[in-house]
């Protein structure tokens, strides 16, 4: 089943003014390191990308769309040109005081994703205010919390930040926290092999940054392995016991066999 982030924009793929509003280019800031992150889990992890976002009074004189679309166009692009392509993106137009059921964190604007084929227990929600914790709960998803001010959308949140502890998978200011929460366990890997001659255990992680730690009793073979982490840019710890008292092939042969193991 496919699964989703749902993603909030003003303050969540850009930084949010203090008037609230994205209308000219002079105001539009992206939020720190998000087009590095988002891009490498879009091309890293399986997640298909929603932009989710409540945009007040879009086509009023209070909020044009001629000034709108210039913005949200530049964004979207922008983040595409990283690889970050968004699948959908759902805006609602409707004021907080219009308690549409379109309007985040209502789920009007998203009953397609409530059907089969959709992984929603395992998606997730990233947004800055509580309304997008909310709407994760609404999905029955869970939520990523950008927490730099509670505040923001109070007025029409009814739900307390203290209520929504369970949907809460990760509370944080920044996007590489993002990634590695959402990476971990994507690719990385602990196994273990024993037989009569050897017992070996082997962590490995293919988006490290080439550290590693090898023992199998043979300096030679530890130089060789240490030279595929450092050349593939992986974290690899190998642990080895072998009958080296007898020969050294069961000891080069099974470690092989088990890192071939811990790719596959």
């Amino acid at each position: 089943m496919t699964k989703i982030l749902f993603i909030d924009r003003d303050g969540t793929l850009n930084i949010e003014p203090d008037d609230e509003q994205v209308d000219s280019f002079a105001k539009l800031k992206f939020y720190p390191r998000a087009l590095y992150y988002l891009s490498k889990i879009a091309k890293e992890l399986d997640y298909k990308l929603v932009m989710v976002t409540n945009q007040d009074g879009l086509g009023t004189t209070s909020h044009p769309e001629e000034n709108f679309w210039p913005i949200q166009n530049f964004i979207v692009d922008t983040y595409a040109a990283e690889g970050a392509v968004f699948d959908e993106i759902v805006i609602d137009k409707t004021f907080a005081k219009d308690n549409a059921p379109t309007r985040k964190p209502g789920t009007a604007l998203l009953t397609k994703y409530l059907g089969e084929g959709y992984d929603l227990k395992n998606s997730y929600v990233i947004g800055d205010r509580l309304n997008d914790i909310v709407l994760a709960k609404n999905l029955g998803a869970k939520g990523i919390y950008i927490r730099n001010n509670d505040g923001l959308g109070s007025a029409e949140n009814l739900d307390k930040y203290e209520t929504l502890s369970d949907i809460i998978a990760l509370e944080t200011k920044n996007w590489e926290d993002i990634y590695t929460f959402l990476r971990g366990g994507a690719r990385t890997v602990k196994h273990e092999r024993k037989t009569n001659e050897t017992n070996i255990s082997i962590k490995l992680d293919l988006d490290g940054t080439g550290k590693a730690h090898i023992e199998t009793g043979l300096n030679f073979f530890d130089h060789m392995l240490d030279q595929i982490a450092r050349h593939g840019g992986m974290d690899l710890d190998v642990i080895t016991k072998g009958d080296l008292h007898i020969d050294e092939h069961h000891t080069i042969e099974d470690t092989g066999l088990a890192l071939g193991e811990a790719f596959a």
